[in-house]
């Protein structure tokens, strides 16, 4: 191609004319940094995260090549020599982790993770875990030796949360005892940034009750083994219930309890992003009508019609660079503030880090900077094949506006966008990621665009003639030129309905728990010594006094473990509880039933059937005291609390399969007239360690735990308001340009006897209809996505099912609100071209 003087101030001519109107620029850019800033910053804290996680449990594994790992309540250490003396193995460590909250902490506070190691043997493998301790001990003749039976090491981490140095103790919780702990050293700031305590095993499995057992086994092979034969000989070895994997592997696992959440708010994040490409859209496609006559004249003049396409979509992609450069700069900013404030995990309590550093991110950068210019050029294509495809010589001509984006008017193509989105909705997720939920979105989105215009036509073609001479003459403007209409409206369906989706899962989900949590919490307290993960518990003597208790008229004890089904995936929960001869009535069954089976019956939460096929009937192993018990699933029960599966057995099942006769927690009906204070107060007095019982109302605990819920969803709220911001920005734009490319026709309406408040009237009124029309397909898609959130995505990704229970009453408000926005961004955005000399403009159009 032949760039001569000519032709290059004809390209500086259609790419000048943009600039002039800084404003709507602006208005896009900032569309496009804001969805690029919150992926962006969504995708660090992701990955810093992990990072962060990856990090620390590479670190504890050292040079490792092989980890064997079972749940917390381990195996026997018997097991430790067999694994070590087998040929191939240069270096086994033993090890046993133990979480255990800091005794004085409030109830919600974190555990801390003690971490009892072979001194010896984990050298070998980590030397600098220890190399603190080695330096404490040269300089500070008061600390002791990590063999000594009270000595513990703290993580820098673990240090500065709980404001302790070398020489103070440490009173650790195990059950309803308090286990002192001398902190000896504080080990290297480098090697580990997670909150965690080092201590010799032996003192870790004498003071927790934990004699003979271990939980961790750690092998680094000798030079030469055949690693994958080696494997299969001690996973011949190991009992059900213990697994053997290598540290890359156990890093996936241990991360995949976040995947979803991780996931999901990536996608969430790119809300932002797609109205911002709407709002490009809609910006470009203004330029188009307000420029029409120039391009023209450019063609004219020798432009060509590709010429002057690329230019455009260049143009686009230019508006979608500053804006991906601006919303790079923001999303660092939005990540490193998020981290600070919010933690790793955006406040839903995944990660227990106490610092995570951000990460540089570089290729999430370039993603996501290429998305944005993406994006902002894929808005900008269209309106471009627009502005290239009207003959100059009816472009030219006043009214030809009315005629302008015609094409979009695509009823089919809608129609067909729809039935692609049904159909997505049977293609199988990848990687607990609802692939073919997502496409389904995205076809709803394109489809209701592209019906915008049809509906339009329609809808305003048939309105009643009685609403007065202005109605008719918004009616009549809107179904003559439905391309407005999609022009205009687009960006405000895709934030209505993208906001109206979210507001209906979110909703649903928050009432269904709130079912949930009153379902599964009859009781008028609950008492518990021990978190499910935490070390202790009760013994059968506290159960006996629990019972004795004056104001206790009865109790429901509980029982939580964890056991491993698969080297591959995360612990699943194991709870054995007391429970009525109808299961149904203490759980909330969605399928099979609540009565018992012959043998041993289960009871499994909705992630067991995603995650391991699972069914009710089914005759499954459960790995229970080193062997595998044959048992039988009774039925499929919801589940909000364990996210990787849950198994609920009959407490006495598990006592006689087991013989463990402690508990963590028991649910307690009070004696009539019985106060909840009074018998607190009398359990702490009866029990020996009382005081270190969390005695709690299920209204409390319905409360936190509605509280966890809406700060982890807060996140969401904010991508909301972004997505409404953006859609009512970009209504106001679009009616403004709309207004001053109808100058003309102003001009004469006023001529004929219009006057400067009825031309805003007028205009008033056509933001009025179109809103709503685009409000009201926005609510309809919404509900749609919403179904597609709640009875997709949801399971898919969380593996647990909701009701699907919108709120209308506030829908309809914000529906309301968003109309009444539009219709006072078109009056106020018109004001402009109303004022303009009539005779003036139109004398322009001759």
């Amino acid at each position: 191609m032949h760039f001569d003087s000519t032709r290059i101030a004809l390209m500086r001519a259609v790419l000048g004319g943009t600039w002039r109107r800084p404003g709507r620029i602006l208005l896009a850019v900032l569309a496009i940094a804001a969805g690029v800033a919150l992926g962006l910053g969504v995708a660090l804290v992701n990955q810093s995260a992990l990072a962060e996680f990856e990090h620390g449990m590479r670190t504890l594994s050292g040079s490792a090549d092989l980890e064997i790992r079972a749940g917390r309540e381990g195996f026997d250490e018997a097991l430790y020599p067999r694994l070590a003396r087998l040929p191939g193995v240069e270096v086994a460590s033993p090890g046993l982790e133990i979480s255990s909250r800091v005794d004085g902490q409030p109830a919600t506070a974190p555990p801390l993770l003690l971490l009892g190691l072979d001194v010896f043997q984990h050298a070998r493998l980590q030397p600098a875990l220890f190399a603190a301790g080695a330096a404490a001990n040269a300089q500070n003749s008061t600390t002791r030796g990590l063999l000594d039976a009270d000595v513990v090491y703290l993580s820098a981490a673990a240090a500065n949360w709980l404001h302790l140095a070398a020489g103070d103790t440490l009173l650790l919780k195990s059950g309803l005892a308090a286990v002192p702990l001398r902190v000896a050293g504080i080990l290297p700031g480098g090697a580990v940034d997670e909150r965690l305590a080092v201590a010799d095993i032996a003192t870790v499995q004498w003071r927790f009750g934990k004699l003979g057992s271990i939980n961790r086994l750690d092998l680094r092979l000798a030079a030469g083994a055949d690693a994958a034969s080696l494997r299969a000989a001690i996973a011949a070895l190991l009992p059900p219930g213990v697994s053997v994997a290598t540290p890359d592997e156990a890093v996936g696992r241990a991360a995949e309890i976040s995947a979803a959440y991780r996931v999901n708010l990536g996608m969430l994040a790119a809300i932002a992003l797609v109205t911002g490409a709407f709002l490009v859209f809609s910006t470009q496609s203004l330029a188009v009508i307000r420029r029409r006559t120039e391009f023209a004249l450019l063609l004219a003049c020798g432009l060509t019609r590709r010429e002057l396409v690329a230019l455009l979509v260049a143009e686009g992609a230019l508006l979608g660079l500053i804006g991906a450069l601006l919303g790079l700069a923001c999303g660092y900013l939005l990540a490193g503030a998020a981290l600070h404030y919010l933690g790793g995990d955006l406040g839903a309590g995944m990660f227990a880090a106490e610092r995570v550093r951000l990460q540089a991110g570089g290729a999430s950068a370039l993603l996501y900077g290429l998305l944005g210019v993406a994006a902002a050029a894929a808005g900008a294509w269209l309106p471009a094949l627009e502005a290239a495809s009207r003959p100059p010589a009816l472009a030219l001509k006043s009214g030809d506006e009315a005629h302008l984006f015609a094409r979009l008017e695509h009823a089919r193509g809608g129609l067909v966008c729809l039935a692609l989105a049904a159909a997505a909705l049977w293609l199988p997720g990848h990687a607990g990621i609802a692939v073919g939920a997502y496409l389904s979105v995205a076809f709803m989105l394109l489809g209701g665009v592209l019906l915008l215009p049809a509906l339009a036509r329609r809808l305003f073609a048939r309105l009643p003639s009685r609403g007065g001479a202005l109605m008719q003459l918004a009616a009549a403007q809107l179904a003559g030129a439905p391309g407005f209409v999609a022009v205009a409206g687009a960006g405000v369906l895709a934030a209505v309905a993208l906001a109206t989706a979210m507001a209906i899962m979110v909703g649903s989900f928050r009432t269904s728990l709130a079912h949930w949590l009153d379902h599964m919490l009859p009781a008028d307290a609950y008492v518990r010594a021990a978190r499910a993960y935490e070390a202790g518990g009760m013994d059968v003597a506290t159960q006996e006094a629990l019972l004795g208790t004056p104001g206790v008229a009865r109790a429901v004890f509980v029982r939580h473990r964890q056991i491993m089904l698969d080297a591959a995936r995360p612990p699943v929960a194991l709870i054995a509880r007391d429970l009525p001869a109808d299961a149904g009535q203490a759980l909330v069954l969605v399928a099979g039933s609540g009565a018992a089976p012959a043998g041993l019956p289960l009871w499994v939460s909705e992630a067991m059937v995603d995650l391991y096929g699972w069914r009710p009937g089914q005759v499954v192993e459960l790995p229970l005291a080193g062997r595998a018990v044959t048992a039988t699933v009774a039925g499929v029960w919801r589940d909000y609390a364990r996210q990787q599966g849950a198994i609920m057995m009959r407490l006495a099942d598990y006592r006689a399969l087991t013989g463990d006769t402690a508990i963590n927690e028991a649910g307690l009906w009070l004696a009539p007239g019985a106060q909840l204070a009074a018998t607190a107060a009398a359990l702490r007095a009866r029990i020996s360690g009382g005081e270190r019982l969390d005695i709690v109302s299920p209204g409390a605990i319905r409360g936190l735990s509605l509280a966890i819920f809406d700060r982890t969803f807060a996140v969401t709220y904010a991508l909301e308001a972004v997505a409404i911001v953006i859609g009512l920005a970009g209504i106001a734009a679009s009616f403004a340009a709309l207004a001053a490319a109808r100058r003309r026709e102003f001009g004469v309406l006023r001529h004929l006897g219009l006057t400067r408040r009825d031309i805003g009237r007028l205009l008033a009124l056509e933001g009025l209809l179109g809103s709503a029309l685009a409000v009201g397909l926005g609510l309809v898609l919404g509900g749609a996505i919403g179904w597609v959130l709640v009875a997709v995505i949801n399971r898919e990704s969380f593996h647990w099912s909701m009701d699907f229970a919108p709120d209308w009453l506030p829908l309809a408000g914000f529906a309301l609100a968003m109309i009444a926005a539009g219709t006072a961004a078109a009056r106020y955005a018109g004001r402009q071209a109303a004022s303009a000399d009539a005779v003036q403009a139109v004398k322009d159009d001759w």
